[in-house]
């Protein structure tokens, strides 16, 4: 049997329907669908109960699950030991936008130079969690990210970053912030707010500090909405509004006065971040290399802490 009908089960119960599971695999839902239908004709059993909200395993499925869960770790070390037979290294990366602006430069400065017989060095920007499913998709060996409100690391093992710090930032003389660093809200929406797109951290983050205050975006005098982290930057420094970005992505602005950092009382200033990789992967001596850069650059007090996959069953 090919393990793509391993894998799609897998993606089914950890998605929690088809739909995302497709989403996850890029094939259709009734591709899954069908893949589904194949292994309980293979063995003769309902692997899942399809009559609630959400796909439930039944006691055949919670078996072939374990066991789909074993058959593609073997797999998956046996491909990377395939790899090491070659003298190419190959590594890919992926990590949101923020983080790759304020960090990777170093980072990857200092695992070049500690790796210069890396063949194929591959680095890729997306939001949480694009990179999520790209990473359960196997398409990178590891993924770096800040967190989103309800996000879900099942079925990956992830080292724990400390958190990251949020602004709200303004332009440097037009808002007055307190010795304490806090300022009013109202103060910041008379400015337009420069935003990123949904499904990005920061955004999301934002939203739900903003309903605790009873108001949402509309309530600024206008939304920009932009990827384009420097330009966003670049803007609020030329008084053209406010942006909720990290603090890591602006001290240098705020050490030399261009921009002012505002606290808002009630609002959650901290986001998680991790470290995400599938299950094992981290004992691979080149990933072994990178996540010691990782940890010198973002954490170089203390040792992430290794949290091992939580799968369902």
């Amino acid at each position: 049997m090919e393990t793509r009908y391993l894998k799609t089960l897998v993606a089914a119960v950890e998605e929690g329907s088809f739909s995302r599971a497709a989403d996850v695999l890029h094939i259709t839902q009734s591709a899954v669908s069908q893949r589904i239908k194949f292994l309980e004709e293979q063995y003769d059993h309902q692997l899942l109960d399809r009559s609630g909200p959400t796909l439930e395993l039944t006691p055949a499925g919670q078996l072939v699950l374990a066991k789909a869960r074993e058959i593609l770790r073997k797999e998956r070390e046996l491909i990377d030991s395939l790899k090491g037979l070659g003298t190419a290294k190959r590594l890919a990366i992926c990590c949101t936008p923020t983080f790759g602006m304020a960090y990777l430069s170093q980072v990857l400065s200092d695992f070049i130079r500690a790796n210069a017989d890396v063949a194929d060095l591959k680095f890729i920007f997306q939001q949480p969690l694009e990179a999520l499913r790209s990473l359960r998709n196997e398409e990178f060996d590891l993924a770096v990210l800040e967190h989103c409100p309800d996000q879900e690391f099942t079925g990956l093992d992830r080292f724990i970053l400390p958190d990251d710090e949020m602004l709200l930032v303004a332009p440097a003389g037009n808002v007055t912030v307190g010795a304490d660093g806090y300022t009013d809200l109202a103060t910041l929406t008379r400015y337009r707010l420069f935003a990123r797109r949904d499904g990005c951290s920061s955004k999301e983050v934002l939203r739900q500090n903003l309903v605790r205050k009873g108001i949402d975006f509309a309530d600024f005098e206008g939304v920009m909405i932009s990827d384009d982290l420097r330009f966003t930057i670049d803007s609020v420094i030329a008084g053209e509004g406010v942006a909720f970005v990290s603090r890591a992505l602006v001290s240098e602005h705020l050490a030399a006065g261009r921009l002012v950092g505002c606290q808002i009382d009630g609002f959650e200033h901290r986001r998680g971040r991790s470290i995400a990789l599938l299950p094992g992967r981290h004992e691979d001596p080149l990933i072994k290399d990178l996540l010691e850069c990782l940890f010198r650059v973002v954490s170089p007090l203390e040792h992430p802490q290794l949290v091992r996959s939580q799968n369902l069953s």
